[in-house]
């Protein structure tokens, strides 16, 4: 009844947060204070209990792979350019950087750390196969088990379902094929983590995840690995791999999922560090 944490939303909010991004009078969100989260644990803490899944059910292991890849001297030279041309661009549009305009930054940049990135027509041009030779080798190491891929972007489905035909790759559409691969029916399967990463009960067919692209969203990457990370597991211990293609945004990615930080917090960390970088240097 208030005696915790205050009577009224507002209060608890004052108290314990900072305003966000506004518009006018209206604020979208908030922000919590250097001490809230201490703050509002100590005021919880004996009449509360946080339990992972690992400390109350028979869990396997779960292995993270970190597969760093690099890219040929001259791709490298691209994306390093790429990357400059698209920051610049970024801070000569518009002084203030949001989470709307660094996502679209983050984005091209990912794009381009997968192999392909779109134009402003949203055709699509491939700039190398690093990732996609990566992830072949992971599907041919893994002796015919079935691997579950994740995908980001459209061009990188479509290029993986060329690249990987010989496996005969399912896009995860239907109630069936969730069946299918429960029953081993399927070598390779491919999911968008927003599309499939909550509810789905696929640890019957397979322990062996492989992340194509690299994720900001925390919550995405712990449901995805969820579907197979959980109880129920034939296998005793599940491997999730990760293509990350070295000296990219995809590094500052997984340095922010270890560091379990907020998608945006981990995207406006990263974008902000790459306008110091070249903003200081623009000659």
């Amino acid at each position: 009844r208030g005696e915790r944490l205050g009577k009224t939303l507002g209060a608890y909010r004052e108290k314990y947060f900072n305003p966000g991004q506004r518009n006018g009078s209206i604020i979208y969100n908030y922000k919590i204070k250097n001490t809230g989260e201490e703050q509002i644990h100590e005021q919880i803490k004996d009449i509360c209990m946080s339990m992972k899944a690992e400390d109350y059910l028979d869990m396997p292991d779960k292995i993270d792979n970190i597969i760093r890849l690099k890219l040929p001297d001259e791709i490298r030279k691209k994306y390093r350019d790429f990357e400059r041309e698209q920051v610049l661009e970024l801070i000569e549009s518009d002084d203030d950087i949001t989470a709307v305009n660094a996502a679209a930054l983050s984005n091209k940049l990912l794009q381009f750390a997968n192999g392909a990135v779109y134009d402003e027509n949203r055709d699509t041009h491939e700039v190398h196969q690093i990732k996609l030779d990566a992830v072949e080798e992971i599907i041919e190491n893994a002796n015919g088990k079935p691997v579950l891929i994740a995908w980001t972007y459209r061009h990188d489905l479509y290029r993986m379902l060329e690249k990987l035909k010989k496996y005969k790759p399912v896009e995860l559409k239907t109630e069936k094929h969730i069946k299918d691969w429960n029953a081993g029916k399927i070598q390779v399967m491919l999911m968008h983590p927003a599309s499939g990463g909550h509810g789905l009960n696929l640890q019957s067919g397979g322990n062996i995840i492989c992340w194509f692209g690299q994720t900001w969203s925390l919550e995405l990457y712990q449901q995805l690995n969820a579907r197979l990370y959980r109880q129920g597991q034939q296998s005793s211990q599940v491997i999730i791999h990760h293509l990350v293609t070295e000296g990219t945004l995809d590094t500052d990615v997984i340095k922010s999922l270890e560091g379990k930080n907020s998608k945006q917090e981990g995207l406006m960390q990263a974008i902000k560090s790459k306008i110091a970088k070249y903003g200081n240097n623009r000659k």
